[in-house]
């Protein structure tokens, strides 16, 4: 029994190795997005709106493609104290990878990369009030991923200007995240 458990154990682990080979940056299989994901870490030009208590700090639990090829975001956030369970659908735009989506204002929403089986980067453009926010988002579909998945998030974040200061990695703040109320 020890053997299995180790074996399963072993097996999670490397099924998280990073291979460049299976990266996409464009030309998205939508269909792949689909299933559940996990908020590893975001970034923004306003780390306000990210932090504890922020309009735009979001903790995933799943996408799927809706039947006009648009994406269902389902997820939670903190609202007045407690925990909200939201679900969004973002309009397809006609390019692949790009969304639309009016969910505090105006916004745009774009796949950066993705290795369907680990890990995804969104890159969203918030417009609201005058106001232009950027935000990106590393979603895995483990609760954790390794330093190379991190730090594919924290290139994509340096090539929008977002530096390190910019960044809340989730998974390694040591507190249990938003979750719905049990009914």
């Amino acid at each position: 029994m020890a053997l299995l458990l180790l074996s399963l154990g072993l097996g999670l682990v490397c099924a998280q190795d990073f291979n460049p080979r299976r990266i996409v940056q464009r030309n998205y299989d939508i269909s792949k997005v689909s299933g559940t994901w996990y908020s590893i870490s975001m970034a923004a030009d306003n780390r306000k709106r990210i932090e504890e208590d922020g309009d735009l700090r979001i903790f995933i639990e799943g996408i799927q493609v809706v039947e006009d090829g648009g994406l269902k975001l389902s997820f939670h956030f903190m609202l007045h104290a407690e925990c909200t369970d939201v679900a969004v659908v973002c309009g397809k735009t006609g390019k692949s990878g790009e969304y639309t989506i009016n969910y505090l204002g105006e916004n745009s929403l774009r796949i950066l990369e993705a290795d369907y089986q680990r890990y995804v980067i969104l890159h969203m453009r918030n417009f609201r009030n005058g106001t232009a926010t950027q935000v990106l988002a590393l979603y895995g579909r483990f609760p954790e991923l390794k330093s190379s998945f991190l730090d594919r998030f924290h290139k994509a974040c340096r090539s929008h200007g977002l530096g390190p200061e910019k960044i809340i990695p989730f998974s390694n703040h040591g507190r249990r995240h938003c979750l719905p109320r049990q009914q």
